[in-house]
């Protein structure tokens, strides 16, 4: 059987040359080549929903592939893809690249300009290993192995819109559906997950930010098991410590908890930054809560532009959610839905908070009970987006896995001066 090998070159040039070389080798099956990350993982995630037997064996990535810098695209395959072999190809070969690139998950580093002897020797080393892995699995290679890993975003078109509300009933009904669910703050600013759950709990996403490679105890070490069962891991204490935080981290603890757990909620607020962007790029699912009023509706609007502009993610791979609904306001769901030019989830919640002013006073918003129609709407929109349903059974349309695109362009914004 030949080894299917996935070229991810950004150079015109150097795609001539590598899948001129590639094409001379024996047994392979050059695909055709992608230009950037996105391309790459989203090309990648869509060959394993169809059959991971689909997946290339091997992928080479040019050092100058992009947006997303190279170590960081081949730490994110080697993760979520753990049976296809990633070649890095550099034109800095050095002794300091080559445990980084190890490290990363690579199965093999050559340097440019490449060789045909060379690379033939790594094509077949690392193909045989891809083939000891598939072997042992038993298929084509679990992604993510003994785990879903979806990611879900939870975002507010404004402050107070429920998006953190939001969060937390998702997170509960995937969880009392029997699957492990992580509860992630991601409004590192001024997040209030701690405070809607009654937590008080000295470590944060912080503790995580500087560490290259979380294994599964540094990341037991930071999360905090809730009564509900939950896997809580908090917003620091210190707003100003968010900025530890940057969109690599972003996407390293993200990556971590995907590996770890079927479900993983984040809330990223209503206010964009270098994590939350990675995080709602990168994400199966995003959803932007708004209510049904005109201040809302257009900070929603102005809220998927600017992904779309930043290249975080294309208003049609965003599902709206609308809270506080009722059928006397004149801005309905088909409004919005043409106003934002998204999906706008089918469960609307309901505007009831005298069945939520206890439970958010008293900071146990886990304990809203059962009859509340605001829990019972949120469990339906969990159900909706198929949290509560088995992996192979899950609603499909709200979302697909993302490349990382929009950190990367939040990052060259900021750098513009924008």
């Amino acid at each position: 059987m030949p080894t299917r090998i996935l070229p991810a070159v950004g150079d015109a040039d150097a795609v001539r040359s590598i899948t001129t070389l590639l094409s001379q080798l024996p047994d392979a099956e050059p695909l055709p080549p992608v230009a950037d990350s996105t391309q790459l993982v989203d090309s990648l995630a869509r060959l394993a929903a169809e059959s991971v037997d689909d997946l290339p064996e091997i992928v080479v990535v040019h050092e100058r592939i992009g947006p997303v810098p190279a170590l960081e695209l081949v730490r994110e395959v080697a993760l979520r893809f753990p049976a296809v072999g990633v070649i890095l190809v550099t034109a800095d070969a050095g002794p300091g690249l080559f445990p980084a690139a190890m490290d990363a998950g690579a199965r093999g580093l050559l340097a440019l300009p490449l060789s045909y002897e060379e690379l033939a020797a790594r094509v077949q080393a690392v193909a045989q290993w891809s083939a000891g892995v598939r072997r042992h699995l038993g298929h084509g290679g679990d992604v993510l192995p003994g785990v879903g890993g979806r990611v879900v975003t939870v975002s507010g078109a404004k402050g107070g819109v429920g998006a953190t509300l939001t969060a937390v009933q998702l997170a509960l009904a995937a969880q009392a559906a029997g699957r492990s669910t992580a509860l992630v703050d991601m409004d590192l600013q001024t997040g209030d997950l701690a405070s809607y759950l009654d937590v008080q709990f000295r470590r944060s996403v912080v503790d995580l930010a500087a560490i290259a490679d979380i294994s599964p105890r540094v990341l037991a070490d930071a999360v905090f098991r809730h009564d509900s069962g939950l896997a809580l891991l908090l917003a620091p204490a210190e707003g100003e410590r968010g900025e530890e935080v940057t969109d690599r981290a972003a996407r390293q603890i993200i990556g971590a908890l995907r590996s770890r757990y079927e479900i993983v909620v984040l809330d990223c607020g209503a206010q964009l930054s270098g994590a939350s962007a990675a995080a709602v790029e990168s994400a199966d699912t995003a959803l932007l809560v708004t209510t049904p009023d005109v201040v809302a509706v257009r900070a929603a609007k102005r809220t998927v532009r600017m992904w779309d502009r930043l290249q975080i993610r294309k208003a049609e791979e965003t599902t709206v959610v609308v809270n506080r609904h009722t059928r006397a306001t004149e801005i309905q769901p088909p409004l919005i839905r043409k106003i934002t030019g998204t999906a706008v989830a089918g469960t609307a919640i309901p505007a009831n908070f005298k069945e939520l002013q206890g439970a958010v006073d008293a900071g146990r918003v886990h304990e809203l009970d059962n009859r509340s129609t605001v829990k019972q709407a949120l469990w339906g929109l969990a159900g909706e987006l198929g949290l509560v349903a088995a992996p192979e059974t899950a609603a499909k349309g709200h979302g697909r896995p993302r490349g990382e695109r929009g950190a990367g362009g939040l990052r060259r914004r900021r750098e513009a001066g924008g």
